[in-house]
């Protein structure tokens, strides 16, 4: 399983592979690096420091290889570098409130309009962050969404913290 706390190490990058290498290709990279780095074919003359970090470089080597050549941990480790790819920062166009945008019963949905007559469209299911961005459906723009909460909308703290396991309902539906 790959682990999503703290920051992450690129295990492609440490292999010197790609996302779209194939399981022969990232076999050969460990097995050529795993080689070059393993404590037991260090040079007599290595300084401590360095062998310190050849140690690191083949404990780093053996788990990328651990994550990237398991189907199940590649997949799950892709999905998260794709996840932090679309969290990555860009510019807005505008920053505005989730009571900015318009509901629509029919569709379950938040809509606002492009200044290109196009709309940024926010769906229920996508409430989970106090932030989004939401892009046009029309060109490259986007907009910051942000929730407010209502003060009917915020629950007493109760002892057994029990409101943290509840989801809050946001916005106007």
């Amino acid at each position: 399983m790959v682990d999503s706390s703290g920051p992450q190490k690129d295990w492609y990058s440490i292999l010197g592979a790609c996302p779209t290498d194939d399981i022969k290709e990232l076999k050969q990279k460990y097995q050529k690096l795993i080689l070059m780095f393993h404590p037991d074919k260090q040079r007599p003359d290595v300084s401590e420091g360095e062998a310190e970090q050849h140690l690191q470089r083949f404990i780093d080597v053996d788990q990328a290889w651990k994550i990237l050549s398991n189907e199940e941990s590649r997949k799950e480790y892709n999905l998260q570098l794709r996840a932090n790819e679309l969290k990555q920062s860009w510019p807005v166009d505008a920053h505005i409130t989730l009571d900015d945008m318009n509901w629509d019963c029919d569709t379950e949905c938040y809509t606002y309009s492009c200044r290109c007559g196009g709309e940024f469209i926010l769906e229920k299911d996508d409430l989970k962050e106090m932030e989004m961005v939401v892009c046009c459906d029309s060109c490259s723009l986007s907009i910051e969404v942000k929730k407010v909460l209502h003060a009917s909308q915020i629950k007493s703290v109760q002892p057994n913290f029990q409101r943290d396991q509840q989801e809050l309902p946001f916005g106007k539906p």
